[in-house]
């Protein structure tokens, strides 16, 4: 298949993000319209709904926290029947007081709150490979509130465990820096809550540094040698990884 656009572009959704055409260290790449990332799916309506249904999701991972789902709702299953699966990855969402008004490197701030995750949410992420490893769960689709630091993470972890080289996954997480601007665009023109929410947030938690995300991957790789074998630390069976590699590879 030849290369497709990467941005899904929607009206209300913005971080939607195809994650296939990389190239892997075995000469292979992700399919294309396979696998996504994004931001609130739980804004789907009208002819954002239609362009998503067009893509054929079957499962659909929610990284919120329980609160978030509470408060904002989630994808609408009844007009897009998938499999909803709900692993949330964080069970509060960052302080902000905790970045504001500090001398803070940004990129040093978000390499320290990707590990907690990774620290804290071990036997989630296991469970999140698991249901995108399950006959049938692809195409699918894993989403946060803005598509940019629980969604990296396992864009990240999912893409190196593939064998797609540490450059190539940090510039994917880069890419939202881009979407971050279009959410803001939207929220100025259309939200006037969720831009009070935006001038509000500390510089720190809209930030798409890519030196926070290699720095994940080097941790990973200091820590434990590998992507691969972090996640076979946390629970992840190598059954499951093959699995991905079939579904995912082309």
């Amino acid at each position: 298949m030849t290369d497709l656009p990467r941005v899904i572009a929607l009206e209300h959704i913005h971080n939607l993000r195809d994650l296939g055409g990389y190239p892997t260290a075995d000469g292979r790449r992700t399919r294309w319209r396979t696998l996504f990332r994004a931001d609130g799916l739980h804004r789907l309506s009208g002819d954002d709904l239609e362009d998503v249904r067009a893509l054929g999701l079957r499962t659909v991972v929610d990284l919120r926290s329980d609160r978030e789902l509470a408060e904002r709702g989630r994808f609408p299953v009844a007009e897009h029947p998938v499999s909803y699966h709900h692993v949330s990855l964080i069970d509060v969402t960052w302080d902000q007081e905790e970045a504001t008004g500090l001398e803070l490197d940004v990129a040093g701030f978000l390499l320290e709150k990707y590990l907690e995750i990774l620290e804290s949410g071990e036997h989630r992420l296991a469970e999140l490979f698991q249901v995108l490893a399950l006959p049938e769960a692809l195409p699918a689709v894993f989403h946060c509130a803005a598509g940019k630091d629980r969604t990296g993470i396992v864009a990240a972890l999912v893409l190196s465990a593939l064998g797609v080289a540490d450059d190539v996954v940090v510039a994917d997480y880069a890419l939202t820096g881009e979407a971050m601007v279009r959410m803001r665009r939207w929220a100025e023109a259309t939200s006037p809550e969720m831009a009070e929410a935006f001038r509000t947030q500390p510089a720190a938690h809209l930030a798409a540094a890519p030196g926070a995300m290699a720095g994940v991957l080097g941790v990973l790789r200091d820590v434990h040698g590998s992507t691969r074998d972090y996640l076979r630390n946390v629970g992840v069976s190598n059954a499951v990884l093959f699995d991905l590699e079939d579904a995912l590879l082309g």
